[in-house]
Order: C-alpha cells, then sequence, then structure tokens
C-alpha cells in the first residue's frame, strides 16, 4: 500500500478533527460534572443548616407494626 503525500493529508485532517470533536465533548462533561458536584455540595449544607436549626429532625425513627 503506497501512502503518498496526497493521500495522507486528509487521514490527519480527519484524525486532528475527531481529537478536537472529542476534546470538546470531555470538556463539556467535565464542566456539567463540576455543576453536579456543587449542586450536591449545596444540598448537603442545607441538610447541615436543618440539622443545626432543628437537631432532633431525623435523628429518631419510630416503627410500629
Amino acid at each position: 500500500m503506497d501512502l503518498g503525500v496526497s493521500s495522507l493529508s486528509p487521514a490527519l485532517n480527519l484524525a486532528n478533527s475527531g481529537s478536537t470533536v472529542a476534546t470538546k465533548m470531555l470538556a463539556k462533561a467535565m464542566d456539567q460534572n463540576e455543576l453536579l458536584g456543587q449542586g450536591m455540595v449545596a444540598m448537603l449544607d442545607s441538610a447541615a443548616m436543618e440539622r443545626s436549626v432543628n437537631p432532633s429532625v431525623g435523628s429518631k425513627f419510630d416503627l410500629s407494626v
């Protein structure tokens, strides 16, 4: 198989395009995960705030069958 410069250039451009798309997708996923993490921290902080105001809420569980 003989690859000349004329056939190698499109292959390299295609590989570069795929790499660029993959990098952008990874950046988008990382941004999304950061937002989800911030949401979880806010949710945990609000739960801690509720426990500081009402320490007995959720601390005991009564069960009757």
